[in-house]
């Protein structure tokens, strides 16, 4: 995240030169070098770096324009009002940003002012991946029809517009029209039904089915097929002979009345348009709430698939158009109106580091650690390089802006550098030539990286199942296998790596999902607190194991009741060998061992990287708060309203109780909350005490 002026302004004109470059060949030359959610982002950013600095904003800012230049073989018309895009938004945190800033600039809430009115709040329709056109009628005829070009000024495409059957040649009559609108529930004598001039907006695109016998026929004549239903739809419009224009099939929504004919809100638009015989979108739909808004956003993601045509996302406007029009315009875009785009498969991002993980054969494998970026509904910080290699072949180095994919249950991975964004600070990586885990000699295997030492991997699993194990940290859900394929996809080398991980970075692999990962994150964080003895005893120091650890916590303790791991580094690293030989109980092998740990500068940097990550060592609670959960296990089932799982959990280790995820004679509580599972049944067949959520609260105060 950047936060200081210097640094967003290099950031921000890299960026603009970056997106303009890609703009003028997507927009103008119809090629796409990068793809269009890669380039979304980088506008995102621009944007958002700009919100944060408006200072920063100039008028030569892609977010301040529209569109492309019109080109030259085609006669150029003005828009009467200008042919605006929209801002982007990816979330839902996005969403309720953009309604923060609109109902700032208006003065008032947007809730508070619908409720006067009859209209519902928002207007939600599909985004289409096509092309933007704008329709002329005098006197109920086509007289003109443009795209919109750089939003001032767009290219005449009348002859072909009129090869497209959805869009009519000639408007319905004055009594069709008046029928059609008191069927529709409005009524007509509200409105013009012939005006002198009607100036409508919509989309032209092209259906999947089409998209494919097109792209077939160009791959028969040897030509390089379109890149996607955008660029052919943009392609067939501009095409001189009217004839190929017909010839792609394509279709045509229309969504938005520029003259003034009495319509009132946006919804009342396209009833409108449906009256005079235009086409448009029946999945289209008003809501009042944002959560409506995100349903109907949800629903499409997922659904995406069951319509003929290609939509990235969906558009949401102010329903009223007074509120529009008085919102006005931010740069290129609408303030009362968005686009709400569908998860990216692919994005743009800057890769932050490049480390080496060790997996469990030993194999070294090169992993981009990046800023979090949002791939297919996923927010991840980790792709996969998969080895030296690649990362020479992509020509990536550390501090690059790189597009970022993912496809299924894939781990994301690089897919190509943005070398127009470098600045020149960037920094070339280097395999190691020893081990990062026991210093041994690395050695080169086809394009593989091994350690030397054939034991390394077994052990370094050893030591990592050791960290998580009940007597140290005790990460519930974190066992072997887990372990392994984290190892295995590079996400973790060390223990410290655990505590980095986010919960895209596991829910993008095979066999997991958001919930299994949401509840790994949740145990992690809950685990980055420990007693003293139990980091002890985690580190895995030879010969130490948790009586020993209890003895060194006891004897030389840490006056602070939660301290950083610095403090820890500072306590132990300085004890002297004669120190710990007189501690009782420990004999000279294990004073031995215990002084040269911390003699070796590896563990000593993990240690810090402990303390990076967040990771905070408390001592003894029996020391500090009562115990009158001691030797009580729980069990908890169902879903707890005023308190979450993991910090009930917390509460009962605080209070010296222990924490069981099944059930059994010696289980001294089940608590019990909201649908509880078959754990409710065994814990009466047991006879255990139940409790309810309330009488759990009452116990733990």
């Amino acid at each position: 995240m950047i936060e200081d002026k210097k640094t967003a302004k290099k950031r921000i004109e890299n960026l603009k030169k970056t997106i303009n470059h890609y703009r003028y060949l997507y927009h103008v030359l119809d090629k796409a070098e990068i793809s269009e959610p890669a380039l979304d982002s980088l506008k995102k950013e621009l944007f958002n770096l700009e919100q944060k600095f408006p200072e920063l904003i100039t008028s030569d800012s892609p977010t301040q324009r529209v569109g492309g230049k019109p080109l030259r073989e085609f006669k150029k018309i003005r828009h009467e009002t200008p042919m605006l895009s929209f801002n982007d938004a990816f979330s839902e945190e996005d969403i309720k940003d953009w309604t923060e800033r609109l109902e700032n600039y208006l003065g008032h809430s947007l809730e508070n002012k619908i409720q006067a009115i009859n209209y519902k709040l928002f207007y939600c329709e599909l985004k289409i991946d096509g092309l933007a056109i704008e329709l002329t009628y005098e006197n109920g005829i086509l007289v003109r029809g443009s795209t919109r070009g750089d939003g001032l000024i767009g290219e005449d495409v009348t002859q072909n517009l009129k090869t497209v059957e959805a869009i009519p040649l000639k408007l319905l009559g004055p009594g069709e029209v008046a029928k059609n609108l008191e069927e529709l529930g409005l009524r007509s004598a509200n409105y013009i039904l012939r005006p002198k001039k009607l100036i409508i907006r919509g989309e032209v695109f092209i259906t999947k089915k089409e998209f494919e016998r097109a792209n077939k026929i160009r791959i028969k004549k040897g030509l390089r097929p379109f890149a996607n239903p955008r660029n052919i739809a943009a392609g067939s419009i501009r095409q001189l002979d009217a004839k190929i224009t017909r010839s792609r099939k394509l279709d045509s929504f229309q969504y938005d009345i520029v003259s003034d004919i009495g319509q009132k809100s946006h919804e009342e638009e396209h009833l409108l348009l449906r009256a005079f015989g235009f086409k448009t979108n029946p999945y289209n739909k008003s809501v009042s709430q944002l959560s409506e808004v995100f349903e109907f956003r949800n629903h499409w993601e997922k659904n995406r698939e069951q319509i003929s045509y290609e939509i990235d996302g969906v558009v949401v406007i102010t329903n009223d158009n007074k509120i529009f029009d008085k919102a006005g315009v931010i740069g290129k875009a609408p303030r009362a109106a968005i686009a709400y785009k569908f998860s990216p498969k692919e994005a743009a991002t800057v890769l932050q580091d490049i480390k080496v993980q060790v997996g469990r054969t030993g194999t070294l494998t090169p992993v981009a650690f990046l800023n979090p970026v949002e791939v297919g509904g996923i927010t991840i910080t980790h792709a996969t390089l998969h080895n030296y290699d690649e990362i020479k072949r992509l020509g990536v180095k550390i501090g690059d802006t790189v597009i970022v994919s993912r496809a299924g249950d894939v781990i994301p991975q690089i897919k190509r550098v943005i070398k127009e964004m470098r600045t020149g600070k960037e920094k070339e990586f280097i395999m190691p030539l020893k081990c990062p885990i026991c210093g041994d000699k690395v050695l080169k295997e086809g394009v593989y990286y091994k350690c030397s030492n054939l034991k390394c991997g077994a052990a370094h699993r050893r030591t990592l199942r050791h960290f998580t194990s009940k007597g140290a940290f005790n990460i519930e859900g974190l066992g072997p296998r887990i372990i392994d394929r984290f190892l295995d996809e590079g996400l973790i080398s060390e223990a410290s790596d655990i505590f980095e991980l986010e919960e895209g970075d596991i829910a993008v692999l095979e066999r997991f999902g958001k919930k299994s990962a949401q509840n790994i994150i949740n145990e992690i964080h809950a685990r980055k607190t420990i007693l003293l003895p139990k980091f002890i005893y985690s580190l895995g120091i030879l010969h130490v194991g948790e009586e020993t650890a209890l003895v060194l916590a006891k004897k030389f303790p840490i006056s602070n009741f939660q301290f950083p791991i610095k403090n820890f580094i500072n306590k132990y690293g300085k004890l002297s060998l004669e120190k710990l030989q007189k501690v009782p109980d420990i004999g000279p092998k294990v004073s031995q061992s215990i002084y040269d740990w911390f003699r070796d500068k590896r563990n000593i940097k993990f240690l810090e990287n402990l303390d990076k990550a967040g990771v905070k060592i408390r001592n003894q609670k029996s020391e500090v708060v009562n115990q009158k959960l001691a030797n009580k296990t729980f069990v908890l089932t169902g879903s707890l309203g005023s308190i979450s799982r993991e910090a009930a959990k917390e509460k009962i280790r605080d209070l010296g109780g222990d924490i069981s995820e099944s059930i059994s004679r010696k289980t001294d509580y089940v608590v019990v909350g909201a649908e509880p599972g078959s754990k409710y049944k065994k814990a009466k067949q047991f006879g255990v005490k139940i409790m309810n959520e309330n009488e759990f609260l009452d116990l733990i105060k």
